[in-house]
């Protein structure tokens, strides 16, 4: 009678699963990071203040890869060299490890081919940290895969570190020129809460700035003074005050970059502290009728 052979184990499917959704979520939340890392640092916020939800995240890499066809196509190009380059790295590393382990592998045989026979302290001291050494060298796959490991997770983190910067970049340096995607905004609050902005009876009237003092640049202060309203009478030099977040209690506002704004070129932004009353705030897509010269 035959016995059967033993069974072969189920993978564990949902293990491995799992594992890939873990891996998977990380990666996402490394990229969506990253994004609004690079997005806010434009405007000079740091987002460890800004009191963003964690999923957030999440969504935001669906944007960073796959948000057009050409984040698509960049996308499949920066994997691909990815690839190429994880290839080329672990290739190198196997050229490399099985050159040093064939010369460790040769001295430690000719050490104890020489010593074996020898009486002398040195010589079985020799004998021994050279045996011992050869059998250490069955730990030799193992750091290898770990390596291999880790090359391949350090180019993956450097892809997804660079697109997401670039997309954050790219998307920051938009939303602060002229096509923004981010809403005009009018925002009407008390006198007495706000040193800043145009009166609504008297545009032309500077506010009052009895009992108000000033640590800092008073230039910055004296730039926004009497620009505090959308102007886009002059096409070439318009002005348009936009909402660039609320959060955590604050408005951050700023005003469009020029047509003609240089590549190094930032936005101002304001931060307002919102209360319980005396704030109005309007959100537009567009700069009202008005405002049309």
């Amino acid at each position: 009678m035959t016995s059967n052979p033993n069974p072969t184990p189920d993978p564990n499917i949902l293990g491995k699963f799992t594992s890939v959704v873990g891996l998977l979520g990380a990666a996402l939340f490394f990229a969506g990071w990253i994004y609004r890392w690079a997005y806010f640092y434009f405007f000079k916020l740091e987002i460890s203040n800004l009191d963003l939800p964690a999923q957030s995240f999440l969504i935001v890499p669906i944007q960073i890869f796959f948000g057009d066809g050409w984040a698509i196509c960049k996308t499949a190009i920066a994997f691909l060299v990815a690839a190429i380059a994880i290839n080329m790295t672990l290739w190198l590393i196997r050229v490399i490890s099985e050159f040093v382990v064939n010369r460790f592998h040769d001295l430690s045989n000719r050490i104890i081919s020489v010593t074996q026979n020898k009486r002398s302290v040195t010589a079985k001291f020799l004998y021994s940290l050279a045996n011992y050494s050869s059998q250490q060298l069955l730990l030799v796959d193992f750091l290898r895969s770990l390596v291999n490991e880790i090359v391949i997770v350090a180019w993956v983190l450097i892809v997804i570190f660079w697109l997401a910067q670039w997309q954050g970049v790219t998307d920051a340096r938009r939303d602060a020129g002229q096509n923004s995607t981010l809403p005009v905004i009018a925002l009407i609050t008390p006198e007495e809460k706000f040193v800043a902005g145009r009166k609504l009876d008297n545009r032309f009237a500077d506010p009052s700035l009895k009992g108000y003092r000033i640590i800092g640049d008073r230039g910055l202060f004296e730039d926004l003074s009497g620009k505090e309203d959308t102007d886009i009478s002059n096409p070439q030099q318009p002005r348009i005050w936009r909402i660039l977040l609320q959060r955590g209690g604050w408005i951050y506002l700023f005003t469009a970059l020029p047509p003609n704004a240089t590549p190094n070129q930032r936005p101002a932004v304001i931060a307002i502290q919102e209360n319980d009353k005396g704030h109005l705030l309007i959100l537009s897509p567009e700069v009202s009728k008005t405002n049309t010269p």
